[in-house]
């Protein structure tokens, strides 16, 4: 015979260990997909002309054209290739914001 005494559980006292492992798993999983999502838009959104990049296919080039539907890389001397937007994985050497090139150096 059940104790009289003992808390009634319900089905909303089921609901709240599903609900906490849903907001975890968000914390967790979503949101910094998100926002890595977020940075990579932004770094093709401004590559530009000269900008050494790295694709997934692990091919390093320098952009030499930037469309909507697709960015021309220089891979050699006289290779060209177009890649997807979303090929890119990274900037190979970033320059900052605001700095001049570096002056070529005199060799002796």
């Amino acid at each position: 015979m059940p104790d009289p005494t003992a808390p009634v559980s319900g089905p909303l006292t089921m609901l709240v260990p599903v609900l906490m492992m849903f907001v975890i798993f968000y914390i967790l999983v979503f949101r910094p997909q998100a926002k890595a999502r977020k940075q990579h838009e932004q770094m093709v959104k401004n590559l530009k002309k000269n900008d050494e990049v790295v694709t997934t296919g692990g091919l390093f080039g320098t952009v030499v054209n930037v469309k909507s539907e697709a960015i021309t890389l220089r891979i050699a001397e006289n290779v060209r290739v177009d890649v997807e937007p979303s090929a890119i994985v990274r900037l190979v050497n970033p320059k900052p914001q605001g700095s001049e090139p570096a002056s070529a150096e005199k060799r002796s």
